[in-house]
Formats: C-alpha cells, structure tokens, sequence
C-alpha cells in the first residue's frame, strides 16, 4: 500500500489535474466577447473555441485511459499536464481564431489524457475503505473547476486580458507535472498490449457521436450532415464492440458491461451530465439575458448551485464508504431533479434572484452527492487492476453527456424561446428546466438498479499492479 506522505500528494495533484481539465471547459466562455474584437473572429470562430477542446477531450478519453494502462499512468499524467500547459502557452500568444482553435485542439488532447488517469491513481493510492472519501475530494475539486470557471474567467478578463486565462495553466500545470514525476507512484494496466485498432474505432466512434450534438444547432438535428456523423458514431462503436469481443487482448474488456454496477453507475453519469451540462448552459445565460446580470455578477451567484461540490462531495464520499453508493445515487438524483423542475415552476419574467436561491441549492446538493459515488461504483465494479478502463468509459461518456446536454436542452430552448427580450429567453427557459428536470429523474431507473456497493463487496487492492517508485 502506499506509504501515507505518498497518497497525501496523490490527493492534491490528481484533483489539481482535474480541475485544470474542468477549469477549460467554461473558463473561456466569458472572454468570448472581447476574444471576437481582439481576434477578428465570427461567430463561428467563437463557437469552435469551446468545441474544439470539449470535441478531442470527449472523443480521446478512452485513448488517454488505455495508453496510461500501457506505458504507465504517473508518465502519461505528466505527459497529459506538459502538453496541456504547453498549448496554454500557444493559446495565450494567439494572434488569429485559427491559432487558437488549433491550440484548443492540442489542449484538448491533453485534456484527455489527465482526467481519466486522475481518477485511476486516486484509485491506487487508497484503499478501499478510504476510496470514497477520496474520490469525494476528487469530485469536490472537480465541481469546483467548473463552479469557478465563469468567475475566474470574468475576473481575469475584466482585470488582466483574455489571455491570461491560459497563462495562468501554464505554471501551475508545469509544476505540477514536476511534483508528480517526483512523488507519484507509477503503476500500470493488466494488458501490456496496446489495442490500437480498438484505439482507432472507440476514438472514430466518439468523435462523429460528438460531432453530431456540436454541429446540430447550426446545421439541425434533421440534416444530412448530423444524421450521416450519428449513424457512423454508431457504426463505429459497433465496429468497436465487435473487435473488442475478438481480440485477445482488449482495450475495454466487455464482461464489465456484464456487471450491473459497472452499467447502471455508467448510465447514471451519462444521464446526470445531460441534464448538468445542459442546466448550466442556460442557467447561466438567466442570469445575464433574463435577468440582466454582468457575466461576473452571474458567476458569483451561480455558486450556491455548482458550489455545493466543495461541500456535498467530500462528505458523500465519506458516508458512501459506510452505507455504500447506490442510497447516495438515488437520491442525489432524486434532488438534481426536484431542485430543476422547481426552479423551471418559479422562474418567470421579474423574478428575483432570491427565488432561485432554494431550487438552486436543492439541484447542487443532489448533483454533488452523486459525483463521488458514481465514480467510485464504476472503479468498484470492476477488478482493481481494471481501475485505469473502469475510469476512460466512465470519463468518455460523462464528456459525451455534456456535449448532448448543451444540444439537447438548446433545441428545446431554441424552439420555445430566444435572445429577443428577457421574457422571450424565459419562455425557452421554462421547457428546457423541465426537460433537463425530466432527464434526471430519469437516471434515477439506473442509480435503483446499481449494485449496492456496500464496503465489503467493494474491492481491495490486495494484488498490487506492478508498479515502481
């Protein structure tokens, strides 16, 4: 077992990778106006900022997961934070939307890389008894990466220029990388064979099954373009499933689809981070649009919903090591839906920001009880050596969930409402808090279904991987 000094630096440099990772994902929503003035950039240019970096950061997950399993998780961690704070750095001195778009791509590469195997070397670190709390921690830093994203992203934009928002990744990013060289310890995966047709198809599968949300709101959901990129992701995926089924040494072995825990946990974050993502889509855009709130102004006040990760998660994860995941699932999704639908009944033209203060808190606490523990029944479904697959599929379809929130709750936006007035962008908002209300509750099916993942079913790293100091 890791020596205590050893499993206390896993714990503040795997949740600081997480949060850079998070960080980026809303951060530069707020600079957005000022990056169009500055950039020369249209609309378009602007939209392939955010998507670029969500695009390759959902579609490479597995990839990251499995070459971490191969060549070592601590070397591809530290790999992950080099190459994402070195395309920070080519972020930051962009002249051109192309420059920047191309760095976002990088970025997310290394993006892709850094979450899955976060979660993994945490994992590693703890063992089962202590697993959830730790992974509680994890969750609490990772809400707040995009709990803080939109007031870090004003401030700095407000305070500094849009482009310190990527040279501040840079420092931290590289110290960390050095911290972890140093004081992680290094493990590996089962298989010492790199599925590289798997590789090929689940990366295929994923990038046209993200293309399709991303480009739906411009193109729509019925045209050639997103029809033919839904129909090969899937394709794909089948591809995929099959030669996994064939090859001897797989990169997703499929008997865990086979575990109850490992299906319905998976589908329970998939479904959660439908209706987070797409809540925070318009949730934030209330403040600003319908209530009339600077970004700042909306960053700070959105903190009673998403910042209740700071607090939830952490002691979720604690009290899941006691009474086990699936009591924690259930309701924390059970109060994700109950605190939307309320706030999609009281939300109406003049409102004020008081009323919201309630439903808000009610969704944060549900949402932030159920991070943790889903992530920890993923990882204790599975055998321990089988942590660093575990933690790919369960990042690639929370990174996909958030890509078809944003575009699921749009359509319904965009079909009830607009930007014309306050009132108008209340009358999408209204039937897009029910759908997103509607999609939670939905995941509450798979969260009663999930094995109970009481602590002494739950798995204890008594084989260690092969590992080095």
């Amino acid at each position: 077992m890791s020596n205590p000094p050893r499993a206390v630096w896993t714990l503040v440099l795997a949740p600081l990778g997480v949060f850079l990772t998070a960080l980026d994902i809303v951060v530069v929503a707020t600079a957005l106006p000022v990056m169009r003035t500055q950039l020369d950039a249209s609309l378009a240019d602007l939209e392939w900022t955010i998507n670029a970096y969500n695009l390759v950061f959902a579609c490479l997950m597995l990839s990251g997961a499995a070459l971490g399993d191969r060549y070592g998780r601590r070397r591809m961690f530290v790999t992950g934070l080099t190459v994402f704070s070195l395309a920070s750095a080519v972020a930051a001195l962009s002249t051109t939307a192309e420059a920047l778009i191309v760095a976002r791509v990088v970025q997310g590469a290394g993006a892709a890389v850094i979450l899955p195997l976060t979660l993994v070397l945490i994992v590693e670190a703890f063992p089962g008894e202590r697993r959830g709390a730790a992974i509680g921690v994890w969750g609490a830093v990772a809400g707040l990466g995009v709990a803080a994203g939109p007031v870090i992203g004003g401030a700095i934009t407000e305070g500094l220029s849009w482009q310190w928002i990527f040279w501040v990744n840079v420092p931290v990013g590289l110290t960390a990388a050095a911290l972890s060289l140093v004081l992680l310890r290094e493990s590996r995966g089962p298989n010492p064979h790199l599925d590289v047709p798997g590789l090929l198809l689940a990366g295929a599968g994923l990038f046209a099954l993200t293309w399709a949300p991303v480009r739906a709101p411009a193109a729509g959901w019925a045209s050639t373009e997103v029809i033919v990129a839904l129909v090969a992701g899937a394709a794909f995926l089948l591809a995929f499933l099959r030669w996994e089924a064939r090859t001897p040494h797989p990169m997703v072995p499929l008997r865990h689809f086979r575990s109850r825990g490992f299906s319905a946990s998976n589908a329970v974050a998939f479904l959660q981070q439908v209706s987070l993502i797409g809540s925070l889509f318009v949730i934030a855009q209330l403040l600003q649009v319908g209530m009339g709130y600077s970004p700042w102004e909306a960053g700070l006040r959105i903190l009673v919903w998403n910042g209740t990760l700071m607090v939830t998660s952490p002691i979720a994860g604690a009290l899941a090591d006691r009474f086990g995941n699936r009591p924690f699932m259930v309701g924390g999704m059970a109060l994700q839906a109950a605190g939307l639908g309320w706030l999609a009944a009281v939300v109406e033209p003049g409102v004020p920001y008081s009323s919201l203060v309630a439903p808000l808190v009610v969704s944060g606490v549900g949402l932030s009880a159920v991070m943790p523990t889903v992530a920890n029944a993923v990882t204790a479904s599975v055998p321990f050596s089988d942590a660093g697959v575990a933690s790919g599929v369960n990042s690639a379809l929370r990174e996909l969930g958030s890509v078809f929130g944003v575009a699921i709750i749009a359509l319904v936006f965009a079909g009830q409402g607009g930007y014309a007035s306050p009132a108008a962008f209340i009358d999408g908002f209204v039937p897009a808090m029910w759908t997103a209300a509607a999609i939670a509750l939905a995941a509450v099916l798979p969260a009663l279904l999930a094995s109970p993942n009481t602590p002494a079913a739950a798995p204890h790293p008594a084989p260690r991987p092969r590992a080095t100091v």
